[in-house]
């Protein structure tokens, strides 16, 4: 039998219209414990259905070491059908209760072992399509707070320049990775915008197209993501995780498959692979 713990919604920030981030904090004890990559289901009694409870997992945005709420980026579904979570979600208010179970998932851990046991040093890329940028923000203000001294990239694919919701976050932190240097703090964070020609992104002069375009190789061979890191990716240098839609992983997955990378779910024989992805869709 599911039992459902209490939290109160104590922040809501709405980003635009469909899109809002939330924080919760348990009516009864700590901040659950959870790891970087995992998600939270939250549940809310749905009237029009005589008070059933409809759940739904989140990827959690904050990170471990954060001992003060859990937070979350959400996306109202409206289309084929408004979602019946989401929908609620946002009409939600500070102060108001919801529903929870404990955090789980282990897609999208960090790997920190090869399979020989050794550390894992790859340089670690992170694709986030959308609200699937969440587990990312999570991974950077982790990998940050324990001294991890990888490589670190973030690429965010978004429609529209007000989707970019952890643009000031993560962009400190990549000026962090200037001021204190790579040996200590090796980050990056990059957008791509896929509908430039829209007058609301016209200020626009990143990246154009879907955030897997970042793998796309120019005139010249190189990708964009190879020009920003100054090297060439290989499945022995770097480690990819991916979170979106399917469409997302897919496009992924059409660059790096020709160059022998394989994934967590279809593993080599000794164990090995570079990429590990999510999809909610």
């Amino acid at each position: 039998m599911v039992v459902d713990n209490k939290a109160t919604i104590t922040y809501v920030q709405l980003l635009k219209e469909d899109l809002v981030i939330i924080r919760l904090v348990p009516k009864e004890g700590p901040v659950p414990e959870y790891q970087a990559g995992q998600f939270i289901t939250l549940g809310l009694a749905n009237p029009v259905e005589g008070g059933k409870i409809v759940r739904r997992a989140y990827s959690i945005a904050s990170h471990p070491e954060n001992r003060k709420y859990i937070e979350l980026v959400i996306r109202w579904v409206r289309k084929p059908l408004p979602g019946r979570l989401t929908t609620q979600l946002f009409s939600a208010k500070e102060g108001d209760e919801i529903l929870w179970l404990k955090p789980t998932g282990r897609a999208l851990l960090i790997n920190d072992v090869l399979p020989n046991g050794e550390k894992d040093n790859r340089r670690i890329i992170c694709i986030g399509g959308g609200t699937g940028l969440a587990p990312f923000v999570s991974f950077a203000q982790h990998l940050h707070d324990v001294g991890d001294k990888r490589e670190i990239i973030v690429l965010q694919g978004a429609s529209y320049v007000d989707e970019l919701s952890y643009k000031e976050l993560l962009t400190d932190l990549e000026n962090e990775s200037r001021e204190r240097g790579k040996d200590q703090w090796n980050f990056k964070y990059r957008a791509a915008i896929s509908r430039p020609q829209e007058w609301f992104n016209r200020s626009w002069s990143g990246q154009i197209g879907r955030v897997e375009t970042f793998l796309r190789p120019r005139e010249n061979g190189i990708s964009p993501l190879e020009e920003l890191i100054g090297d060439k990716i290989t499945k022995e240098n770097t480690i990819f995780y991916v979170c979106g839609w399917q469409g997302t992983i897919d496009g992924v997955m059409d660059f790096l498959t020709p160059k022998g990378f394989a994934t967590e779910h279809d593993k080599r024989s000794d164990g090995s692979f570079e990429v590990k992805y999510e999809s909610y869709g």
